[in-house]
């Protein structure tokens, strides 16, 4: 995996390099245990799926250092794991309504030494704090969202890009978006990457 994020991220520092290269070996041991990531796909399959799809948000936007995100429904640490390692300087939450999920995240989290993360069993609607952005993956769709986070966003922007919601999502989205007009926009995945995985994959960048 650390050739084809090389590729993409030529850029990445000694620390980056070494934290990737253990991500999916500890995705491995602990997926054994707790079901987190789909067995049906190969090591190499989850490098694309989920550690690269995570990372096209890092092609979108740089996050910087002191910004807040929130990872809402995080799953196994998708995308807020790989964003923490890719920028290290900025603060990451990442939040999931299952305890399990949580644990391994707390537990990948440790074992890379990744201190600017923190995870928490809880539920989008008693999260308190208000961040830059929020980030997602296929959680719900774009009106569940907006309305589970549009008092947890920062008022004042220190990106060029106003504070917002930024989402991973594939498919036919013309329906959901509607309702938000030109707040929304949508960048298509696979003008970053160009694994066939991404052809119908984008990311959608909801200001708030």
């Amino acid at each position: 995996m650390l050739g084809l994020l090389e590729r993409y991220f030529p850029h990445l520092t000694s620390a980056q390099k070494d934290r990737f290269a253990a991500l999916l070996p500890l995705y491995e041991e602990w997926n054994a245990r707790i079901n987190v990531l789909s067995r049906k796909e190969t090591p190499e399959q989850w490098g694309v799926r989920h550690v690269l799809h995570s990372l096209s948000i890092a092609r979108f936007i740089t996050f910087k250092p002191g910004a807040a995100i929130m990872d809402l429904g995080t799953g196994g640490g998708f995308p807020g794991i790989p964003l923490a390692i890719m920028f290290p300087e900025t603060s990451f939450y990442l939040v999931d309504s299952i305890g399990k999920k949580i644990k391994v995240v707390q537990a990948v989290a440790d074992a890379l030494a990744l201190t600017n993360v923190r995870a928490e069993q809880i539920r989008a609607e008693d999260v308190a704090g208000r961040f830059d952005f929020v980030v997602s993956r296929a959680v719900a769709p774009l009106t569940e969202l907006h309305g589970w986070i549009r008092n947890k966003v920062k008022p004042v922007s220190q990106h060029a890009l106003p504070n917002g919601l930024i989402c991973l999502k594939g498919g036919d989205l013309a329906a959901e978006l509607a309702p938000f007009g030109r707040r929304v926009q949508v960048q298509p995945i696979a003008d970053y990457f160009a694994d066939e995985f991404f052809e119908t994959k984008q990311i959608v960048y909801l200001q708030i």
